[in-house]
């Protein structure tokens, strides 16, 4: 149903909360790095992959390895990609290794691989959502793929998929094949899990109808749903009659009745639907 606009936050309140994501997010990242990756010595990517190995290795601290790669990559961004990133990113930069280094005698959760690999995946997934929520990152290879991205023809996609790839490489090389497949399924985990916390477990449906009784399913879908429609102007291809098209963005739990609604209305008219992953907006999500 549709909803009142809210009060705009204050930017004090909100900046803070931004704060607080970055805080909290790295925090939960660190504390699923402790009881969950580094005991099953699962090197899923990124820093902590990489103090992963070098802890299996050579014994360094995986904390002081973290500040060691994150804090020269920061400064390194800043000379490279300008000052883009902000206070915020450094915070999580630095925070995220204390925390690691606070959590660092806390017992494994679970010594079973696979357990490791889905719940740590979740436990990064859902930290580096909250910190991306935040408006802010924790720094580390994705600096280092972007700037590689700025000085060559690869994506940015392309440059944290091989980087991350390395890492997982290196891992199944040192450990065993076991562990690096575990880290791929510990990597799949984390970006759907940021995926969930970026956009939500609820999911919209887009619905584009073309009939010839416009008025009366528009007015139905108004007032029998109480969703917004949009009227857009389209031309048939191949009679180049100008044809109304309605669109309407309802929640999947509302998607049987607008069906029922459109069928009883014109029998005739044709539908498409597709999923819209997010939808901000009265009566949705606030942006």
């Amino acid at each position: 149903m549709r909803k009142r606009n809210r009060e705009p936050e204050h930017p004090v309140l909100s900046k803070l909360s931004e704060y607080g994501c970055v805080l909290l997010g790295s925090a939960i990242v660190a504390i699923a790095f402790n009881v969950f990756l580094l005991p099953n010595r699962i090197a899923s990517g990124g820093v902590s992959g990489i103090s992963t190995i070098v802890d299996a290795t050579l014994g360094w601290e995986p904390a002081y390895v973290q500040w060691a790669l994150n804090v020269p990559l920061f400064i390194a961004g800043l000379i490279f990609l300008g000052m883009q990133f902000g206070v915020k990113t450094l915070v999580g930069t630095i925070f995220l290794p204390f925390v690691v280094f606070l959590t660092k005698h806390w017992e494994p959760w679970t010594t079973d691989a696979l357990l490791g690999a889905i719940c740590g995946g979740i436990g990064v997934g859902l930290g580096l959502g909250i910190v991306f929520r935040g408006k802010a990152s924790t720094g580390g290879t994705d600096l280092a793929a972007q700037i590689i991205h700025k000085f060559t023809n690869w994506s940015l996609g392309t440059c944290v998929a091989v980087i991350d790839g390395l890492i997982v490489l290196t891992a199944a090389i040192i450990f065993d094949i076991e562990k690096g497949l575990y880290a791929l399924i510990a990597l799949y985990v984390t970006s759907k899990t940021i995926d969930v916390v970026q956009i939500g477990l609820g999911r919209s449906k887009m619905v584009l109808v073309i009939t010839n009784q416009e008025p009366e399913v528009r007015h139905a879908i108004i007032h029998e749903i109480d969703r917004g429609v949009t009227r857009l102007s389209g031309v048939g291809g191949y009679t180049e009659d100008e044809r109304p098209i309605l669109m309407c963005v309802v929640d999947q739990s509302e998607f049987t009745k607008l069906k029922q609604i459109v069928k009883n209305v014109d029998p005739r008219a044709f539908v498409i639907v597709a999923d819209a992953s997010e939808v901000l907006g009265e009566g949705f999500k606030r942006a």
